[in-house]
């Protein structure tokens, strides 16, 4: 409204004001209607299913952050004393009268022996991963599902004719 189509700051016009709630469901919704309403309201349900996972997931990802952190301080502080161990055990050796190079020389041998046993273990762990099959069979199942006629069974295909032995 501009200032000209006031007198005294009252509107000289008045707009109208709906009697009828523009958003009211129609007393009798055709089919299309019903659709389109379905598919509105599942639309925004799955939006906030993913929002709300979206959140969770987020969450619980900052919690183990947070606490991995400190998990990773702990396995530092552990790797940088197995040097200390390391020492200890060749000094030892050299203690019940080897020369000190071939103290060190074998626990750096038994160091790379555990070295290669763990990656050996390692590497049978890694090699059965198969993926999340159990979360693509369902995803499968929900696609034929969702599919218009998923829901009823498989039609029987008719067998191929049998040809009669006797040539008829």
């Amino acid at each position: 409204m501009s200032n000209g189509d006031r007198k005294n700051g009252v509107p000289a016009t008045v707009t109208s004001i709906p009697l009828v709630d523009p958003h009211a469901p129609k007393p009798d919704p055709s089919v299309g209607d019903l659709v389109k309403d379905a598919t509105a309201q599942m639309s925004t349900l799955v939006r906030a299913e993913v929002e709300l996972a979206k959140a969770e997931v987020t969450r619980d990802v900052k919690k183990g952050l947070t606490g991995s952190v400190f998990f990773i301080l702990a396995l530092v502080v552990l790797f940088y004393s197995t040097f200390f161990l390391f020492f200890f055990l060749a000094e030892l050796i050299h203690f019940f009268g080897l020369y000190l190079w071939a103290a060190y020389l074998i626990v750096f041998g038994l160091m790379v022996l555990t070295t290669g046993l763990f990656a050996f273990l390692g590497y049978l762990k890694v090699r059965r991963i198969r993926g999340p099959q159990k979360t693509i069979a369902s995803v499968k199942e929900a696609r034929e599902a969702l599919v218009p006629g998923g829901d009823k069974p498989a039609a029987i295909k008719p067998s191929e004719p049998t040809t009669d032995p006797s040539g008829w």
